[in-house]
């Protein structure tokens, strides 16, 4: 069926409203796939789903916009079993919107040119005024109102749009967004069931639970229900943690939702958790993702702010502050009250990849260790949202007699760059020397700060990094200290992922997106693109840097970059790298494991030997298909591959499908048990099938308000 997308001249081409990022307008049930190659007996009757923004009001596609905007759209793959009687494995392409609140009141005002909500790429340009956001926020605000008049068939309630990541927990498949609960959707259909509170959803046949969910009650309870985009699954007890992060203190709350039927006489019931507060969180921020160990819990309060009184200071509602430092809460499962706050130099982290707890002889935990996603700065926000960064400015220079309590001393990472060098990072004084710094003639000069009283001429900066960092938490020295924290490899690594029966345990292998060419900080006017697939044995490197560790924050323990370590022809490479072939591009892949495939002990000679025995599942796309102007013609299609994980080479199938999936978000493996387990459905929610005009003299206001706020 038509998807409601009215096709626009493109006053300035955005590079996130276009190619393979620009939405769909087509939506397909179940669709017979075509495909080459063998496919693997363990995706039988299973189902791969990503989601992602697909904006539907997208008719001005001038406007502002950002890669984390847009009504979140499901695609996906099912897998479905040969019939009784023989024949071959059949997949079937399912693509559907989330019926939101948003997306709904949408069809409903067909007039709209651009989305409901305002985009974050407004909301982060530090070019932005005042007056323009007040305007466009004031705008969702009328607009929500106009949706609660008499004659509107759409209320909108939760502002979420439902497009950031899809998980599985107690019977449910769950659909997430930082700006509202999770949205439950029914497999293999993708049918929107409805809001997810912590007890019960919306639409299901059996509800036992009336008591108030996620955000409690009260007149602020709905930004206390906004959750986090990543919620954890615990392998083993099957309990989900999540955090609700606001804009009022105490800023973050936290939920743990075990499974409604615990079996097990061996350990105790596993009690639930909502809207615990989390103390000493020092703002509102820009939070996606955080880690869960067996035993810990670790927020990250990090010096990226998404806080609308930023407005009175002057500063964008998303803004980043390098002068302050990055901490690192970490807390009991079952306990935030027992917080300790670990502090260190500024970053940014959108996702990790694990968290495991360190015990000591006795067996008592005596340190928590993360792999997460760092980012030297906000630039990936920025340049998601085609903005210029603004002028790069050293951070914290300071009189050698100040003291700096959180940085510790930053090496240069060192480029060719005419007759010098390009620098990057904190500068110390204590190892400044000022003798040597280049001339103004070698380097555009950025800002003119002061050290000891004497000016000092800034080199512009290096391209910013994104790579695997390996933190140590200690929880047994009296100080907060961080043992260990740098980056294990020194190539562009985003989107991981490892062996799902291996998260919060001693996992050895992460997978990830990488891009040959560039860092995912990119300039303006690009976009990012994912052309390699990295995996890292992450404890063989974690144990080469033993021998010589490397330096606190900005140390490196493996230097190469993507094409180095294909050419590398060791077997035993701690490091792999998957490129895609010329012109072709990829998405998230995700981990499904072989029948037989385990987590070993992270010691002896056979650790982790079948950890990797799975495949991973990702969307690809050949952009050989775009028009001179760099537009996708409505023939363009998009391929479901299927690589062997532990050779990293074999390519075991790829899907045809009916149409392409733009580039996306976050996806999930959904088993056939899975499906078959869902809980039982009572209703779904519909949309029209055309756009409709309720008739009415509300509905002629309605309608006359909203062309003139459009």
């Amino acid at each position: 069926m038509s998807l409601h997308g009215r096709k626009g001249k493109r006053r300035d081409k955005h590079p996130y409203l276009s190619g393979n990022f620009a939405p769909v307008q087509k939506a397909y049930s179940a669709t017979p796939c075509s495909y080459t190659g063998v496919i693997p007996d363990e995706l039988l009757g299973g189902q791969y789903i990503r989601n992602g923004g697909n904006p539907v009001s997208n008719e001005d596609l001038g406007r502002d916009a950002h890669w984390f905007d847009g009504d979140g759209m499901l695609a996906g793959v099912v897998f479905t079993r040969p019939g009784a009687d023989g024949g071959t494995v059949q997949p079937n392409f399912i693509n559907q919107y989330i019926l939101t609140d948003v997306y709904l009141s949408s069809l409903e005002n067909p007039c709209l040119r651009t989305p409901i909500l305002p985009s974050i790429s407004t909301l982060v340009n530090p070019v932005s005024t005042l007056i323009e956001i007040t305007l466009r926020i004031f705008r969702t605000i009328l607009l929500v109102l106009l949706s609660h008049l008499p004659g509107s068939a759409y209320a909108i309630k939760r502002i979420s749009v439902s497009n950031t990541g899809i998980i599985y927990h107690d019977g449910r498949a769950l659909a997430t967004c930082e700006s509202g609960p999770p949205m439950r959707i029914q497999l293999p259909e993708l049918d929107t069931v409805g809001w997810y509170n912590g007890n019960n959803a919306e639409g299901e046949a059996e509800i036992k639970h009336k008591e108030s969910g996620f955000g409690g009650t009260g007149v602020m309870s709905f930004m206390k229900e906004w959750t986090t985009g990543h919620p954890k699954i615990d392998p083993e007890s099957q309990e989900m943690l999540l955090f609700h992060s606001n804009f009022l203190p105490p800023y973050v709350h936290y939920s743990v939702i075990p499974p409604s039927h615990q079996h097990s006489s061996e350990k105790p019931i596993l009690s639930k958790i909502l809207n615990f507060p989390i103390p000493s969180v020092s703002g509102a921020k820009m939070m996606h993702d955080f880690g869960v160990s067996k035993g810990y819990t670790i927020i990250m309060d990090l010096p990226l702010s998404l806080d609308p009184f930023n407005l009175i200071k002057n500063k964008p509602v998303v803004s980043y502050d390098p002068s302050k430092p990055s901490r690192f809460g970490v807390f009991p499962r079952r306990d935030p009250s027992r917080i300790r706050w670990f502090e260190t130099s500024a970053c940014c982290i959108f996702h990790t990849a694990n968290a495991w707890d360190a015990e000591d002889s006795q067996g008592n935990v005596d340190a928590v260790n993360l792999l997460a996603c760092r980012l030297t700065s906000d630039s990936l926000v920025l340049s998601a949202g085609n903005v210029k960064a603004p002028p790069r400015i050293v951070q914290n220079i300071k009189d050698k007699r100040d003291p700096i309590l959180f940085f510790s001393r930053y090496d240069y990472d060192k480029t060719a760059s005419g007759d010098g060098m390009t620098y990057q990072g904190t500068l110390d004084p204590s190892y400044l020397d000022l003798e040597k710094l280049p001339s103004a003639e070698n380097f555009p000069v950025l800002d003119v700060p002061q050290v000891n009283n004497q000016n000092i001429l800034v080199p512009e900066a290096e391209e910013d990094q994104c790579r695997l960092y390996y933190y140590c938490f200690s929880l047994s020295s009296p100080a907060t200290t961080i043992t260990a924290q740098y980056a294990l490899s020194a190539v562009p690594f985003e989107f991981p992922t490892i062996n799902p029966a291996c998260e919060m345990s001693s996992a050895h292998y992460v997978y990830g997106c990488s891009t040959s060419t560039a860092s995912f900080g990119v300039a303006l006017g690009r976009a990012v693109k994912i052309d390699a697939l990295v995996k890292m044995n992450v404890h063989k490197l974690m144990q080469r840097s033993q021998g010589n560790p490397p330096k606190s924050i900005i140390g490196c323990v493996d230097q190469r970059n993507v094409d180095e370590i294909m050419m590398s022809s060791d077997p035993n490479d701690p490091i792999k790298c998957f490129k895609m072939p010329e012109g072709w591009y990829a998405q998230e892949a995700r981990f499904v494991q072989r029948s037989n495939a385990t987590c070993s002990h992270p010691s002896g000679p056979s650790a982790g030997d079948s950890e990797d025995d799975g495949f991973l599942l990702f969307y690809a796309f050949d952009e050989s298909q775009l028009d001179k102007d760099g537009n996708c013609p409505e023939t363009a299609i998009s391929e479901l591959w299927i690589l062997e994980a532990k050779n990293f080479t074999d390519v075991l199938a790829r899907v045809q499908l009916p149409q392409r999936v733009p580039y996306g978000l976050h996806g999930n493996w959904f088993s056939e048990g899975m499906i078959k387990n869902q809980r039982a459905v009572r209703n779904f929610r519909k949309a029209p099938e055309e756009k409709c005009q309720n008739q009415g003299v509300w509905s002629w206001i309605k309608r006359n308000m909203v062309k003139v706020l459009d």
